[in-house]
């Protein structure tokens, strides 16, 4: 579902996307299991982690012609 949101720009660049704990709340699943997810939208470059401010959208290259 935040990968959904990413792709279609419910969450824009540079914007920070849920916590751990906002997750938690708004899907009803374990802690463990949001961090899982977080971690895994960061190693695959579509989040970055700033430490103290959370979670962000990364910048997605453009199309080129």
């Amino acid at each position: 579902m935040i990968r959904r949101r990413i792709e279609d720009g419910t969450y824009a660049t540079r914007t920070r996307v849920p916590s751990v704990i906002q997750l938690t709340n708004e899907f009803g699943i374990a802690h463990a299991t949001a961090q899982k997810v977080l971690a895994g939208l960061r190693r695959e470059g579509l989040t970055y982690t700033e430490p103290g401010l959370g979670s962000f959208v990364s910048e997605r290259p453009t199309k080129s012609d």
